[in-house]
């Protein structure tokens, strides 16, 4: 039985895949803060809904130390990790000349420096077996960038970056190095979006719906299976590609035109809160 390691694993979309390796067999570790207050209801629900191999690893991504310790840890205890799927990350957004340190630092060490925290702790056990699967979440503003989120944006550029760069290191040693970038996703930090806000979002996607957690999720149990041996030092996108990629329409375009006038509203309701 193969192990995984998902980091960020009780959002919306960790959840998603911690459910998805479940189903495969996968004993599936799912990594959320020290002292998460919702881990134990996670956990019962989990339980409540068959996923019985699924445990909890409580460390932060952005501790190098703490992340040594504890996946040695669980390492010592159920085995090596097969699979990481590094799915940890946060938002602090501003436009650039109010963005603070702070929150610049945060998202880089949360979205970009806990990804050489965690893969540091498998690569070599992934290495001596000769098989692993390591899989990290970008988006697709890592790689058009968006208004108000210099920092969110280099951080997801970096991923995919980090992952074609040691794709090519590890090759040979039977591990695939991937990932995925999501467009607009269905989950609880979209639905709290103000209703008329989010409406405008999906009537600007022409296929008329967001993502859902479980299409993410299934993307990530193929890369993570003997059948996508063949493909590492990808970033595969799961958008529509008319509502993400509006920035190269005619600017004149129904579609760009929308997106610029959406992005515009949203950051001036985030800024000037």
């Amino acid at each position: 039985m193969r192990i995984a390691l998902v980091t960020g694993g009780m959002g919306g979309i960790g959840t998603a895949i911690c459910k998805r390796f479940a189903e495969t067999g996968m004993t599936v570790i799912a990594n959320c803060l020290p002292a998460y207050p919702r881990k134990e209801a996670w956990l019962a629900k989990m339980a409540a809904d068959g996923y019985r191999t699924v445990q909890a690893a409580e460390f932060d991504v952005t501790d190098l130390v703490a992340c040594r310790d504890v996946i040695g840890a669980h390492t010592k205890e159920i085995g090596p990790i097969d699979v990481l799927v590094n799915g940890a990350g946060i938002t602090r957004d501003a436009t650039f000349r109010k963005l603070g340190a702070e929150d610049w630092h945060a998202v880089i060490n949360s979205n970009l420096n806990s990804l050489f925290n965690v893969t540091k702790q498998v690569i070599d056990g992934m290495s001596e077996r000769g098989w692993g699967r390591i899989i990290s979440l970008s988006s697709v503003n890592g790689t058009r960038g968006q208004f108000g989120q210099t920092n969110y944006s280099a951080a997801k550029a970096g991923a995919a970056g980090f992952s074609k760069a040691l794709a090519q290191e590890v090759v040979r040693k039977g591990i695939t190095v991937n990932c995925v970038s999501p467009g607009y996703v269905d989950t609880d930090m979209v639905r709290a979006i103000r209703t008329e806000v989010r409406q405008s979002i999906i009537d600007g996607i022409p296929m008329g719906r967001l993502a859902s957690v479980e299409e993410i999720a299934a993307l990530v149990a193929f890369l993570a299976s003997d059948e996508a041996g063949y493909i590492t030092g990808a970033n595969i996108p799961i958008m529509v590609a008319c509502t993400c990629m509006a920035n190269r329409c005619d600017p004149q375009s129904v579609c760009a035109r929308h997106s610029i006038r959406y992005w515009m509203r949203i950051m001036v309701q985030r800024i000037t809160r």
